[in-house]
């Protein structure tokens, strides 16, 4: 375990990047699929557009393309929650909170400002997922494969969330 902001002694990340790897290879092996998330979400959209507006479901042509069923990335989304909530229980790291302790001190308790932040950082990095083509477990697939896309898209994952955390959190621990 690495201990870092909070007093979290999380994963060592060279450990978890390794089982990572090794975890989409038995992937590919097993069921011919690549990591994957954000389609899920549109997905799911298409799902809950269907049951409340089934009319405009059958006119959008968006939809069509991606069809909105119970597939192997919702599946696999399910298995992230339920995998990390397991792993919270098993190291006795589970706990509620709105708030993490760098939050509240950088930026305060306000319910409107983490969850307008929230929303905001969803839609852009939505936007941004589907813009580049796949969200960053899709693009660390891409990498894998020694995709040049894959590769510009994961250093600006770090690029972009390193600017962010030295803006929101003014570079961390103070």
């Amino acid at each position: 375990m690495v201990k870092g902001p909070d007093n979290y002694k999380g994963w060592n990340p060279y450990l978890g990047g390794a089982l990572t790897g090794l975890l989409i290879i038995v992937s590919v092996m097993v069921s011919g699929n690549y990591f994957g998330t954000s389609t899920s979400i549109v997905q799911l959209v298409g799902m809950v557009e269907k049951i409340i507006a089934p009319s405009n479901f059958l006119q959008n042509e968006y939809f069509a393309i991606v069809k909105p069923v119970l597939s192997w990335q919702m599946m696999f989304v399910a298995g992230i929650f339920t995998g990390s909530l397991i792993a919270a229980l098993w190291f006795g790291e589970f706990k509620w909170r709105f708030f993490p302790d760098l939050w509240k001190r950088n930026l305060g308790t306000s319910y409107f400002k983490r969850g307008s932040l929230a929303f905001i950082g969803g839609i852009i990095g939505m936007i941004g997922a589907r813009m580049a083509g796949g969200c960053p477990s899709g693009q660390m697939s891409a990498l894998i494969l020694l995709s040049v896309s894959g590769l510009a898209a994961m250093i600006m994952f770090f690029v972009a969330g390193i600017i962010t955390v030295k803006l929101l959190y003014k570079g961390g621990e103070k």
